[in-house]
Protein backbone atom coordinates (compact mmCIF):
# COMPACT_ATOMS: atom_id res chain seq x y z
CA UNK A 1 0.00 0.00 0.00
CA UNK A 2 1.44 3.33 -0.82
CA UNK A 3 -0.24 6.31 0.69
CA UNK A 4 -1.26 9.12 -1.37
CA UNK A 5 0.36 12.65 -1.24
CA UNK A 6 -2.79 13.94 -2.92
CA UNK A 7 -5.90 14.70 -0.66
CA UNK A 8 -8.96 17.00 -0.57
CA UNK A 9 -10.54 18.31 2.98
CA UNK A 10 -14.00 16.44 2.48
CA UNK A 11 -11.93 13.27 1.23
CA UNK A 12 -10.59 13.35 4.71
CA UNK A 13 -13.65 14.06 6.84
CA UNK A 14 -15.37 11.24 4.94
CA UNK A 15 -12.54 8.70 6.21
CA UNK A 16 -14.08 8.10 9.98
CA UNK A 17 -17.03 7.14 8.27
CA UNK A 18 -15.66 4.45 6.10
CA UNK A 19 -13.90 3.09 9.20
CA UNK A 20 -17.49 3.02 11.53
CA UNK A 21 -18.88 1.09 8.55
CA UNK A 22 -15.83 -1.05 8.05
CA UNK A 23 -15.90 -2.02 11.56
CA UNK A 24 -19.31 -2.82 11.52
CA UNK A 25 -18.77 -5.00 8.69
CA UNK A 26 -15.91 -6.71 10.21
CA UNK A 27 -17.85 -7.18 13.74
CA UNK A 28 -20.19 -8.99 11.76
CA UNK A 29 -17.77 -11.40 9.92
CA UNK A 30 -17.04 -10.24 6.43
CA UNK A 31 -14.09 -10.05 4.25
CA UNK A 32 -14.41 -8.10 1.69
CA UNK A 33 -16.40 -4.98 0.47
CA UNK A 34 -16.86 -3.20 -2.88
CA UNK A 35 -17.23 0.45 -3.33
CA UNK A 36 -20.73 0.66 -4.29
CA UNK A 37 -21.55 -0.85 -1.20
CA UNK A 38 -19.38 1.55 0.83
CA UNK A 39 -20.56 4.37 -1.17
CA UNK A 40 -24.17 3.52 -0.44
CA UNK A 41 -23.48 3.43 3.26
CA UNK A 42 -21.93 6.97 3.45
CA UNK A 43 -25.00 8.10 0.82
CA UNK A 44 -22.22 9.49 -1.86
CA UNK A 45 -21.79 8.29 -5.65
CA UNK A 46 -19.38 4.92 -5.86
CA UNK A 47 -17.31 7.00 -8.16
CA UNK A 48 -16.16 9.51 -5.20
CA UNK A 49 -15.65 6.25 -2.70
CA UNK A 50 -13.24 4.74 -5.45
CA UNK A 51 -11.15 7.52 -5.58
CA UNK A 52 -11.42 7.88 -1.60
CA UNK A 53 -10.07 4.28 -1.86
CA UNK A 54 -7.60 5.23 -4.73
CA UNK A 55 -6.18 8.12 -2.54
CA UNK A 56 -5.39 5.59 0.46
CA UNK A 57 -3.27 3.67 -2.09
CA UNK A 58 -5.49 0.70 -1.34
CA UNK A 59 -5.86 -1.90 -3.91
CA UNK A 60 -8.82 -4.10 -4.43
CA UNK A 61 -9.45 -7.06 -7.01
CA UNK A 62 -12.13 -6.84 -10.18
CA UNK A 63 -15.40 -8.32 -8.89
CA UNK A 64 -14.40 -9.27 -5.14
CA UNK A 65 -13.62 -5.76 -3.96
CA UNK A 66 -11.38 -4.78 -1.18
CA UNK A 67 -10.60 -6.48 2.05
CA UNK A 68 -12.03 -5.01 4.88
CA UNK A 69 -8.87 -5.73 7.35
CA UNK A 70 -6.91 -3.95 4.60
CA UNK A 71 -9.10 -1.06 4.46
CA UNK A 72 -9.29 -0.36 7.96
CA UNK A 73 -5.44 -0.25 8.11
CA UNK A 74 -4.87 1.74 5.52
CA UNK A 75 -7.41 4.54 7.24
CA UNK A 76 -5.96 4.38 10.55
CA UNK A 77 -2.96 4.63 9.14
CA UNK A 78 -3.27 7.06 6.77
CA UNK A 79 -5.12 9.37 9.24
CA UNK A 80 -1.97 8.71 12.08
CA UNK A 81 -4.58 6.71 13.96
CA UNK A 82 -2.59 3.58 14.68
CA UNK A 83 -0.37 4.83 17.54
CA UNK A 84 -2.40 6.84 20.20
CA UNK A 85 -1.25 10.95 20.35
CA UNK A 86 -1.56 12.33 23.44
CA UNK A 87 -3.59 15.89 23.85
CA UNK A 88 -4.36 18.61 26.54
CA UNK A 89 -7.38 20.10 27.28
CA UNK A 90 -8.09 23.98 28.34
CA UNK A 91 -11.12 24.94 29.96
CA UNK A 92 -12.97 22.78 32.47
CA UNK A 93 -16.53 24.16 32.00
CA UNK A 94 -19.61 22.13 30.86
CA UNK A 95 -18.16 21.37 27.71
CA UNK A 96 -14.99 20.42 28.35
CA UNK A 97 -16.38 18.30 31.28
CA UNK A 98 -18.83 16.39 28.27
CA UNK A 99 -15.24 16.38 26.25
CA UNK A 100 -13.40 14.86 29.08
CA UNK A 101 -16.36 11.83 29.52
CA UNK A 102 -16.32 10.94 26.11
CA UNK A 103 -14.20 7.50 25.44
CA UNK A 104 -14.77 8.08 21.94
CA UNK A 105 -11.54 10.21 21.31
CA UNK A 106 -9.33 6.49 21.50
CA UNK A 107 -10.56 5.18 18.58
CA UNK A 108 -9.55 8.34 16.38
CA UNK A 109 -6.09 8.35 17.76
CA UNK A 110 -6.29 11.24 20.24
CA UNK A 111 -5.59 10.34 24.52
CA UNK A 112 -6.34 13.36 26.54
CA UNK A 113 -4.09 13.05 29.53
CA UNK A 114 -4.57 16.42 31.46
CA UNK A 115 -6.89 19.55 31.49
CA UNK A 116 -6.06 22.42 32.70
CA UNK A 117 -8.71 25.59 33.39
CA UNK A 118 -7.78 29.15 34.07
CA UNK A 119 -9.43 29.31 37.74
CA UNK A 120 -8.14 28.20 40.64
CA UNK A 121 -7.93 24.23 40.86
CA UNK A 122 -7.64 22.30 43.82
CA UNK A 123 -4.86 20.00 44.24
CA UNK A 124 -5.59 16.31 43.29
CA UNK A 125 -8.75 17.37 40.99
CA UNK A 126 -10.17 14.76 38.37
CA UNK A 127 -12.41 14.83 35.98
CA UNK A 128 -13.55 11.40 34.63
CA UNK A 129 -10.35 9.91 35.43
CA UNK A 130 -8.24 13.14 34.15
CA UNK A 131 -6.18 15.37 36.03
CA UNK A 132 -7.04 19.00 36.38
CA UNK A 133 -4.19 21.83 36.77
CA UNK A 134 -4.03 25.27 36.98
CA UNK A 135 -3.32 26.53 33.64
CA UNK A 136 -0.30 28.64 34.82
CA UNK A 137 1.27 24.87 35.00
CA UNK A 138 0.40 25.02 31.45
CA UNK A 139 3.74 25.53 29.97
CA UNK A 140 5.65 23.31 32.22
CA UNK A 141 3.66 20.32 31.04
CA UNK A 142 3.79 20.32 27.77
CA UNK A 143 7.62 20.54 27.89
CA UNK A 144 7.49 17.85 30.38
CA UNK A 145 5.07 15.38 28.43
CA UNK A 146 6.29 16.57 25.00
CA UNK A 147 2.55 17.59 23.74
CA UNK A 148 1.50 19.19 20.56
CA UNK A 149 -2.11 18.75 20.20
CA UNK A 150 -4.24 21.30 22.85
CA UNK A 151 -8.19 21.20 23.00
CA UNK A 152 -9.63 24.79 23.72
CA UNK A 153 -12.56 25.08 25.21
CA UNK A 154 -12.77 27.99 27.01
CA UNK A 155 -14.74 31.29 27.11
CA UNK A 156 -14.73 32.79 23.55
CA UNK A 157 -13.64 36.18 25.31
CA UNK A 158 -10.46 34.05 26.42
CA UNK A 159 -10.02 31.84 23.17
CA UNK A 160 -7.31 34.03 21.51
CA UNK A 161 -4.53 35.15 25.08
CA UNK A 162 -5.10 31.36 25.70
CA UNK A 163 -4.81 30.17 22.49
CA UNK A 164 -1.25 32.21 22.47
CA UNK A 165 -0.20 31.01 25.54
CA UNK A 166 -0.83 27.32 24.10
CA UNK A 167 1.39 28.23 21.06
CA UNK A 168 3.94 29.90 23.33
CA UNK A 169 4.36 26.69 25.30
CA UNK A 170 4.87 24.24 22.53
CA UNK A 171 1.34 23.41 20.97
CA UNK A 172 1.50 22.61 17.22
CA UNK A 173 -2.09 21.73 16.71
CA UNK A 174 -5.25 23.30 18.35
CA UNK A 175 -8.46 21.74 17.95
CA UNK A 176 -11.02 24.96 18.74
CA UNK A 177 -14.40 24.39 20.07
CA UNK A 178 -14.65 28.39 20.62
CA UNK A 179 -16.43 30.55 18.07
CA UNK A 180 -13.76 32.74 17.82
CA UNK A 181 -11.72 32.81 14.79
CA UNK A 182 -7.79 32.52 16.13
CA UNK A 183 -5.12 34.27 14.88
CA UNK A 184 -2.19 32.49 14.94
CA UNK A 185 1.48 31.90 13.27
CA UNK A 186 1.17 30.04 10.05
CA UNK A 187 2.73 27.21 10.68
CA UNK A 188 -0.12 26.38 13.73
CA UNK A 189 -2.30 23.91 12.32
CA UNK A 190 -5.90 24.96 13.82
CA UNK A 191 -9.17 23.28 13.16
CA UNK A 192 -12.59 24.74 14.56
CA UNK A 193 -15.30 22.90 15.37
CA UNK A 194 -18.41 25.09 13.76
CA UNK A 195 -21.39 23.85 15.61
CA UNK A 196 -23.12 27.13 14.23
CA UNK A 197 -22.53 25.99 10.54
CA UNK A 198 -23.36 22.81 11.13
CA UNK A 199 -26.62 23.46 12.63
CA UNK A 200 -27.80 26.11 10.16
CA UNK A 201 -26.87 23.46 7.50
CA UNK A 202 -29.16 21.21 9.69
CA UNK A 203 -32.11 24.01 9.61
CA UNK A 204 -32.20 24.64 6.06
CA UNK A 205 -32.45 20.80 5.47
CA UNK A 206 -35.53 20.15 7.61
CA UNK A 207 -37.05 23.17 6.45
CA UNK A 208 -36.59 21.87 2.95
CA UNK A 209 -38.32 18.76 4.06
CA UNK A 210 -41.20 20.11 6.01
CA UNK A 211 -41.87 21.99 2.69
CA UNK A 212 -41.87 18.87 0.44
CA UNK A 213 -44.08 17.46 3.03
CA UNK A 214 -46.54 20.45 3.04
CA UNK A 215 -46.63 20.70 -0.88
CA UNK A 216 -46.41 16.55 -1.18
CA UNK A 217 -49.01 15.74 1.52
Amino acid sequence: MKKSNVYSIPALKRLPAYLRELKRLQAEGQLRVASPALARALHIDTIIARKDMEMLGVVGSPGVGFRVEELIDGIETFLGWKNSSEAFLVGTGDFGRALLGYSGFAAYGVRIVAAFDPDPVEEGLEIHGVPVFGLSHFAHYTGRLGIHIGILCVPDDDAQKTAELMVDSGILAIWNFTAHTLQLPEHIIRQRVNLGGDLAVLSVKLAEKLRERKENP
